[in-house]
């Protein structure tokens, strides 16, 4: 029976752990993160699953350090894996794996590397993104692929909406690798990191509306930040969900968010009319 050290948390860090223990693999010891007090948790909890099932978990400020390295390198697992772990994991943590280290990554790889892949591709305004499972090197999300699947982004889809998809993506693939990775069969493909595009994290202040832009990418940052995400706004307004208005014209004069009647309009930097279809006043 393989053995794997899972380092994981939020909705994909469970299922993808479900997914391990579905197919025989032992799994010696969870790390995974505390709850933020000041994050809004709206998904499931890698600690409360791993307790379910009986397997020792810890959460560390920091996985870095010579007494987890150890304790690690005690258990000499086949697999490290990393599934939504928010922290880097050091090279000799990832060495310390005896048939490889492995992460599940948000995107369709080389595109999107780094932080927030699914908002950052939404308010790029793409109509796909996906998830892609990889080997761990030292610099991030640049080791070779094992495997990837795509998902559609709507023109209307919010990140939320998103995000189901790529985490039922997110099972199949752990699915459909795990035999040849079990077996040390896997054929790995290319992560050409020069056809590809690396984003920072993402903040709060990174939701605030710039109404001089045009309406698609304002429409696009309502979708890419919608609630649970910390959403956009501007000084008077939060703005959860928009939608194009192409034949719709604003009153003379107007710039920015205005009512007609009960319903909320914006004339945005290049002409166009965005529907605010669900809006907050800010106090």
């Amino acid at each position: 029976m393989p053995q794997a050290i899972v380092f994981a948390y939020h909705n994909v860090g469970v299922r993808c752990l479900r997914v391990l223990l579905a197919h025989g693999v032992d799994v010696a010891l969870v790390v995974t993160h505390a709850d933020s007090p000041g994050e809004t948790i709206w998904f499931d909890s890698v600690a409360a699953t791993a307790g379910e099932c009986g397997i020792t978990t810890i959460a560390p400020e920091n996985p870095n350090t010579p007494d987890l390295l150890a304790r690690i390198e005690a258990l000499a697992p086949d697999f490290l894996f990393s599934f939504y772990y928010r922290s880097m994991l050091s090279a000799p943590l990832l060495a310390a794996a005896r048939q490889g280290a492995f992460n599940m990554h948000g995107s369709l790889l080389p595109k999107y590397r780094g932080r927030a892949p699914l908002n950052w591709a939404i308010l790029k305004g793409e109509r796909e993104t996906g998830v892609t499972l990889h080997e761990m090197v030292e610099k991030p999300d640049a080791g070779r692929i094992v495997d990837q699947q795509a998902v559609p982004i709507g023109p209307d889809d919010t990140a939320l909406e998103v995000f189901r998809r790529m985490t039922d993506a997110v099972e199949a693939v752990l699915k459909r690798s795990l035999p040849a990775m079990v077996k040390g069969h896997v054929r790995f493909k290319p992560n050409d990191l020069s056809r590809g595009s690396y984003y920072g994290r993402r903040r709060p202040d990174d939701g605030r509306i710039d109404w001089s832009k045009s309406a698609q990418e304002i429409h696009n940052l309502v979708r890419a930040v919608a609630p649970p995400f910390p959403g956009a706004f501007d000084d008077k307004l939060k703005v959860l969900r928009t939608r194009m208005e192409p034949q719709r014209q604003a009153p003379m004069g107007v710039k920015g968010p205005y009512r007609e009647g009960a319903e909320w309009f914006a004339l945005c930097g290049d002409g166009k009319v965005l529907r605010l279809l669900e809006v907050q006043e800010r106090k």
